[in-house]
């Protein structure tokens, strides 16, 4: 398996994001499309609604967000599948928009797929 990277989507893309893809349920706030350089979009491996508010970016909730998310992704296998395919031929970059770069869904989702 190649490389899977995490990157805030504000970040400029670049040559070594490989394959980008978009791990938030809502489009992120300031960003064009175009901007983006998206390769896909994968709401369905984001938090539940009810989970995202609940977590609220809370850094003291983040070890229980974590095991909930982890929760909610053992049925989401196919979407994850896909994802972990792209990763066996290139390298993969998962963004997301939140500001605090250690206690967000990327970083629980990035060690899920390298499991």
């Amino acid at each position: 398996m190649k490389t899977i990277k995490i990157k805030r989507i504000y970040e400029d893309p670049s040559d070594d994001d490989g394959y980008r893809v978009l791990i938030d349920r809502l489009w992120p706030r300031g960003m064009s499309k175009e901007d983006a350089n998206l390769d896909d979009w994968k709401k369905e491996v984001t938090p539940s609604k009810k989970l995202r508010k609940w977590f609220d970016h809370d850094p003291s909730k983040f070890v229980d967000f974590a095991k909930k998310y982890r929760k909610e992704l053992e049925y989401k296998t196919e979407d994850l599948d896909e994802i972990r395919k792209q990763a066996k031929q290139n390298s993969v970059t998962l963004l997301y928009g939140a500001k605090d770069t250690e206690h967000n869904q990327a970083v629980v989702l990035q060690k899920v797929l390298e499991e």
